[in-house]
């Protein structure tokens, strides 16, 4: 695949995140400041969609359904995650929030997980 336009950078604020749809595939945005990050829709955990559960400060995700939490930047697990956020290339270009897919990026979920 390729680098694809996801929404004008002004449409993600700094600590939000904002849920879009690229060929099909969901992408969960997120403004870290000095960046943008783009990850999978959903806690690699129990399956949440962030958008909803996830805040976003200093840096951090934190999922409030059972208190993960990562790294942003990297996507390395912090606290009692025990899995890190997969990260999608982003970039800007002319003002838009771009997304590099060459594959959609997926969780491996346990079933025996709480």
């Amino acid at each position: 695949m390729s680098w694809k336009a996801a929404c004008p950078v002004s449409d993600v604020k700094q600590d939000t995140l904002k849920e879009c749809t690229i060929d099909g595939i969901e992408i969960l945005l997120a403004n870290v400041g000095d960046g943008f990050r783009a990850y999978p829709p959903v806690c690699p955990h129990m399956e949440q969609y962030l958008e909803g559960s996830g805040i976003c400060a200093n840096n951090v995700m934190t999922c409030d359904r059972h208190l993960w939490q990562w790294d942003m930047k990297t996507g390395e697990p912090l606290g009692p995650a025990e899995k890190p956020l997969l990260i999608y290339q982003t970039k800007e270009v002319n003002g838009q929030l771009m997304v590099f897919l060459d594959e959609e990026l997926e969780y491996d979920f346990d079933d025996d997980d709480d």
